[in-house]
């Protein structure tokens, strides 16, 4: 597969508050002596820094999957990573995941009863402080006088002035993490003074605008969409984030956004994107094949990302003694599905709707959270080729499957739902995009008797959350859609095991956000509490 190589250049963060011995820095300081002058003294050593960059999504450290933590002071393989603390937060406490484990307060998730003082929540709130971190180093010493003060000139520097825009995108997509799961969020940017003071809190209101500006002035500096390399960001991924940013405006601002939400998204629509033909294949280990389905991918390779945090835990956590099945040499029996998310589909067979991909549908019904042999077993992601041909772990303990965190069916789910919501656009483009993925979701027909096609009589918007949920499990999405429904919280929609009551139950309205963590607040006094915690 297309890969881009993780750097082994070793960056210790010792700044942004990402635990309490950190507090006093903003900035990054390589470590065996070396220095920015010397670090950035090339153009290899920029390009070195921007692996690091976009390495930070799918890797915990620089040592492979365990041994020289980004984050210190926590499990490395479950509490340092982003893909899977992201997952935990935006699927365990929904009808798209419950786990069997009794790790620490893992339970806590999936029954909506969380604290300041999940170490959970701790490194999934130091994750993309860090990531930010070292993205603000980056653009300190990517300036055009830094450049040239080091003598690199013409097309390297072309280069590397290219790339500011790419690790400014991805500091935002950072901050709209923070700003979705914790409303708010420690904020220092390239321009903060180093080791001056402690770094400030940004509103949500604030951090919205911000993300929203950033991603507006960088629209014209990125690659034109669908040419980049494979897993790096151009403008596809910025208009992506910025329809998500603002399909979700009401929750975080006050103030709908749908027109935007709309029109971002159809830029995406009409930029040349396709939907892959083949829906389980957009999952399995060599998914760069779909490369014109996505905007963005988190690139995971069995040999050069290897980590228990990227998609390595989706093919390991997800099987018991099924584990042939998914692709890796061993099952952990740990997480599932509730029958809520298997009732939105007509068939769980797969032989029609080919996106339920579930097995151990007679034991759905789940009597023990802690009995992995109850629940909808899930294997969507796979680290099997599509093509037959060897994955790059030939033990197979280590995923290459790539986490898409844009593609183009969340664009057309979000122009149909924007257009409901009073975003403009029509409902014949509505209904003719979504049937593009009920076509592509049936095998490239719409089933028996046309079962898969929708009709204008179908569409409203309980359609598309459901929708969502057939379309986009396990992806990162269910939380954020539930809060927008007004659904996570509240006695509306119930599934197994909600708030820890077999049955479901509603719960308080403060756990559409999570805390901001104890540790982190007591490292930096100009952090506040969100309400009711």
């Amino acid at each position: 597969m297309k890969k881009m190589i993780i750097s082994k250049f070793t960056i210790v963060a010792l700044g942004a508050t990402l635990l309490v011995s950190c507090a006093k820095k903003l900035d990054l300081f390589p470590t065996n002596d070396l220095t920015p002058q010397t670090t950035y003294a090339t153009p290899e050593g920029y390009k070195a820094v921007l692996a690091k960059i976009y390495g930070g999504m799918s890797t915990t450290g620089n040592a492979g999957p365990a041994g020289a933590s980004d984050i210190q002071g926590l499990d490395e393989g479950s509490q340092a990573s982003f893909i899977r603390g992201f997952f935990n937060c935006q699927e365990l406490p929904t009808d798209e995941a419950v786990v069997a484990w009794n790790d620490q307060t893992i339970q806590d998730f999936h029954a909506l009863r969380w604290t300041a003082g999940d170490p959970f929540l701790l490194g999934m709130y130091a994750r993309p402080v860090y990531n930010i971190t070292i993205s603000n180093e980056y653009l300190r010493e990517a300036t055009d006088e830094k450049i040239a003060s080091r003598g690199i000139t013409g097309a390297a520097a072309t280069e590397i002035a290219n790339t500011r825009a790419e690790v400014r995108f991805l500091r935002a997509f950072n901050y709209w993490v923070m700003l979705d799961l914790f409303g708010k969020s420690t904020f220092v940017t390239e321009a903060d003074q180093i080791g001056t003071a402690l770094p400030r809190e940004i509103s949500r209101e604030e951090l919205f605008a911000y993300i929203e500006t950033e991603l507006k002035a960088i629209e014209t500096e990125l690659q034109p969409a669908r040419s980049i390399e494979y897993g790096r960001v151009d403008q596809g991924a910025a208009w992506a984030l910025l329809a998500r940013l603002y399909l979700n405006a009401e929750v975080y601002t006050g103030t709908g956004r749908y027109a935007d939400a709309l029109t971002y998204a159809k830029k995406v629509i009409d930029a040349g994107y396709e939907l892959h033909p083949d829906y389980r294949e957009v999952f399995m280990a060599d998914n760069d094949k779909a490369a014109n389905e996505f905007m963005y991918v988190i690139n995971c390779d069995g040999l050069r990302t290897q980590s228990y945090g990227n998609t390595t835990f989706f093919i390991h956590a997800a099987a018991g003694d099924n584990f042939a099945d998914y692709g890796t040499n061993g099952g952990w029996y740990g997480y599932r599905a509730t029958a809520a998310l298997t009732n939105k589909f007509a068939d769980l067979s797969g032989n029609t709707d080919e996106r339920a991909m579930f097995s151990n549908l007679s034991n759905a019904t789940i009597n023990a959270l802690s009995d992995f042999n109850q629940g909808v077993w899930v294997r969507k992601y796979v680290n099997i080729r599509s093509d037959g041909g060897q994955v790059s772990d030939v033990n197979r303990e280590f995923s290459d499957v790539d986490f898409p965190v844009f593609r183009l069916s969340e664009m057309i789910l979000i122009y149909a739902e924007a257009h409901l919501r009073g975003g403009g656009g029509d409902l014949a483009t509505a209904l003719a995009q979504l049937n593009r993925i009920r076509f592509r979701a049936y095998g490239q027909s719409y089933g028996p008797n046309d079962v898969g096609r929708i009709l204008s009589s179908d569409l409203n918007l309980q359609f598309i959350l459901d929708e969502r949920a057939r379309e986009l499990f396990w992806e990162g999405h269910r939380r954020t859609d539930l809060v927008r429904y007004n659904q996570l919280t509240t006695g509306t929609y119930l599934w197994p095991w909600k708030g820890g009551v077999a049955s479901g139950t509603a719960v308080d309205e403060k756990f559409n956000l999570f805390p901001i963590p104890a540790t982190n607040r007591t490292a930096n006094p100009n952090l506040s509490q969100n309400t009711g915690y």
